[in-house]
């Protein structure tokens, strides 16, 4: 791999060895020496054109635990926010000797354009790119999901496998999620099957007409219908919306009737099942407090899982063809 830029492109052999990969970096972090000398010497650039404390924070705890130099550029503050381009950033980041460029931007394609430019040399993560993808996002999540079901536990047992035959469904604003965008064909290629639950209003074109994938237009139907390995909630995301929400559904308390996952839901779904959200959570509207903190919940967990997929991605892209020679 050159770039992580989206997960259409990732071979199924190529998420593996990252899921994988992932579950020696988590072994790591359980001893009391956590940081390796992996890519001491190497930088480390957080491109952030959005904000998103959470996501930074985690590609910066993998970056350095992985003894990388770290240097964080957010657009606020700086000569972004002065109208200086995307081209003219890249040439700067190149002049700094950026080995890898984490890069979050508001437009869809960003990353790619960065990657396919020219402008610099470095590798190319993508941590979100408008409403298109967020590739570690749903690598993240499927570890979680491998951990939980399949090879029982600690990676040890589900090393080298995918999420054959299991089910999840994914619930809520499917339209304007890029975490939806990356999971769907992620966990196609790991031979998952994913249901997709969602008012018609926040489906995006096309998705009725897919021959490979299970559409509801509520959750409790979605319920009924499929034996669910697991259930991703996902926040509805009124600033992307006109009008913050109102055009895309009738009224908050009409859509956590349809679409919030609460108690009673989680109790009818299978005794394995796990319920993943990639946060931030509107507790109360697509998921309650009791889901949420309820102990099949995953959520937290998803969190530590993402430094391990991160510091993963970076040493596949920066020092894994090294350790191959």
């Amino acid at each position: 791999m050159r770039h992580l830029l989206d997960t259409d492109s990732l071979s199924r052999e190529d998420a593996i060895r990252i899921l994988d990969t992932a579950g020696q970096m988590a072994a790591t972090q359980e001893r009391e020496m956590r940081k390796l000398p992996t890519l001491r010497g190497r930088t480390v650039v957080n491109l952030f054109f959005e904000d998103s404390t959470r996501t930074r924070i985690s590609f910066e705890a993998a970056a350095k635990r992985l003894s990388a130099d770290v240097i964080n550029f957010s657009a606020k503050g700086s000569s972004l926010s002065k109208g200086e381009s995307l081209k003219d950033t890249a040439l700067t980041l190149q002049a700094m000797g950026a080995d890898a460029v984490v890069v979050r931007h508001w437009a869809s394609g960003a990353a790619q354009r960065l990657a396919e430019s020219g402008w610099m040399h470095g590798h190319v993560l993508n941590a979100g790119d408008g409403t298109h993808q967020h590739p570690t996002q749903a690598l993240l999540d499927a570890f979680t999901m491998r951990r939980h079901l399949v090879g029982g536990g600690k990676d040890s047992g589900a090393n080298g496998k995918a999420l054959e035959g299991l089910t999840f469904a994914i619930v809520g604003d499917i339209l304007h999620s890029r975490v939806a965008g990356s999971n769907i064909p992620l966990l196609r290629t790991l031979g998952a099957n994913v249901v997709i639950v969602a008012p018609p209003t926040l489906l995006p074109y096309g998705m009725t007409d897919r021959s490979d994938i299970a559409v509801h237009y509520t959750l409790d139907e979605a319920i009924e219908a499929h034996d669910l390995d697991g259930i991703m909630m996902l926040r509805v995301q009124r600033e992307r919306m006109t009008g913050g929400g109102s055009g895309f559904f009738p009224s908050p308390e009409e859509y956590t009737r349809l679409f919030g996952l609460d108690g009673e839901r989680l109790r009818r779904l299978p005794d394995h099942a796990i319920v993943l959200h990639p946060g931030p959570m509107n507790r109360g509207l697509e998921i309650s407090a009791e889901a949420a903190d309820h102990p099949r919940s995953v959520i937290v967990e998803q969190v530590s899982n993402g430094v391990a997929v991160r510091m993963a991605a970076l040493y596949l892209l920066l020092a894994g063809e090294e350790a191959a020679e």
